[in-house]
């Protein structure tokens, strides 16, 4: 069976774009031509492909295909940049007459959000210098981000999981060090007689979000084999990385930072370890498409030597 390139192209653009009137808009075409495409699509296949929602969604069903559209997206632009053509965007005959030498490349990374803002950024700036691409960053915990590589919405994901998602390929890119930070007040107020089972109880903890637990990694590490009980003290969520910083310099509550970020104030005394010279390692892992696309290499390449400038790495 043929999948026409019209309506994978359209299913593809409503999961990218998270609705069909956006996808429309990318697609330069109209609402109804979108929703008519997905319709046939979906009656050719059997399944629902597409869930309705807002943002919308792949189904089970779905997922499978959108990782192909997206593969097959990837294939077609590479071969089409030299001739300054995009294919997500069915450009017409004057549109393409008046194309850039270069078309870029659309890619969707994964990327947990302590990386994006130390050492992810220069690697897609080297990648930049030797392809023309457009950037589509989806910021997810490490320890969740392959997910988005099973359903197809990413071609590459900087992962916690060192075993390889079906189809991909994993690299090793090193450790991220997180150290446990306070401000010196905070200290006093709540650890003045040390750090211990009661006084971790009681101290609030910043968090990322939901799925953050390196605080409580942190706690049970430094805890046992002492601990009698599970600790839950109160937390704070701090949805960003340098907020998360500058909630710890504030006073709002101690927290798991990169050691990178609060080297200086550390060095300024703004910042003090609630255990000196204990830390936690989180190894970091690439995971890509195996897919033989040249900018996949390049971004592959590009990553792993940024990462190698900043990470800890054996």
């Amino acid at each position: 069976m043929q999948i026409d390139s019209r309506q994978l192209t359209a299913f593809a653009a409503v999961l990218r774009e998270g609705s069909f009137d956006a996808a429309a808009r990318a697609l330069h075409v109209t609402p109804s031509a979108v929703s008519q495409r997905i319709k046939s699509l979906e009656e050719r296949l059997g399944r629902v492909l597409i869930r309705r929602a807002s943002p919308c969604v792949a189904t089970e069903a779905g997922e499978s295909l959108q990782r192909h559209a997206q593969q097959l997206q990837l294939l077609e632009a590479q071969a089409l940049a030299p001739f300054g053509i995009n294919p997500a965007h069915a450009p017409t005959m004057a549109s393409r007459r008046s194309a850039p030498a270069t078309a870029a490349l659309p890619l969707a990374v994964a990327v947990n959000a302590d990386s994006l803002a130390t050492w992810f950024v220069p690697a897609l700036a080297a990648l930049r210098e030797q392809h023309a691409v457009q950037l589509d960053l989806h910021v997810e915990d490490q320890d969740h981000s392959s997910a988005l590589l099973r359903q197809g919405r990413v071609l590459a994901a900087v992962s916690a999981q060192a075993a390889p998602v079906q189809g991909c390929k994993v690299r090793p890119l090193g450790r991220m060090r997180y150290l446990a930070v306070a401000s010196p007040a905070f200290m006093r107020r709540y650890f003045a007689q040390g750090v211990n089972e009661t006084s971790l109880a009681q101290a609030p903890c910043n968090v990322f979000n939901q799925k953050d637990q390196l605080q409580a990694r942190f706690m049970r590490r430094i805890s046992q084999p002492l601990a009698r009980r599970k600790l839950d003290p109160p937390q704070h969520r701090v949805p960003g990385t340098h907020g998360f910083v500058h909630a710890a310099v504030q006073g709002l509550g101690w927290g798991m930072n990169p050691d990178v970020l609060v080297a200086p104030l550390l060095a300024s005394g703004e910042l003090v370890e609630l255990v000196p010279g204990r830390f936690l390692d989180v190894p970091l892992f690439w995971q890509h498409w195996g897919l033989d696309a040249p900018v996949l290499r390049a971004l592959t390449d590009c990553v792993c030597s940024a990462a190698r400038a900043m990470l800890h790495v054996d």
